[in-house]
């Protein structure tokens, strides 16, 4: 863990590696059901969901936490 942020489990995770982190575990189907955003529901590709999760802190939000959730159930 880095020195700077040793409390942050989100430090030094891009949101690129999330998103993908999301869509190989759930798919764009059920990551569209348990996040209702349309760049996850209607021709879902990377790119068009990261323009959007950039410019969107509640759905950047969203994406967080269940990363979050998905990483510590993994583990």
């Amino acid at each position: 863990m880095n020195q700077e942020q040793p409390n942050n489990p989100l430090h030094g995770i891009n949101l690129k590696t999330m998103v993908e982190h999301l869509v190989e575990t759930y798919g764009w189907h059920e990551l569209g059901g348990l996040i209702k955003i349309n760049s996850f529901n209607t021709n879902p590709t990377i790119n068009s969901s990261l323009k959007f999760l950039r410019k969107t802190p509640w759905a950047r939000e969203k994406v967080e936490r269940l990363y979050l959730k998905t990483i510590k159930k993994g583990s």
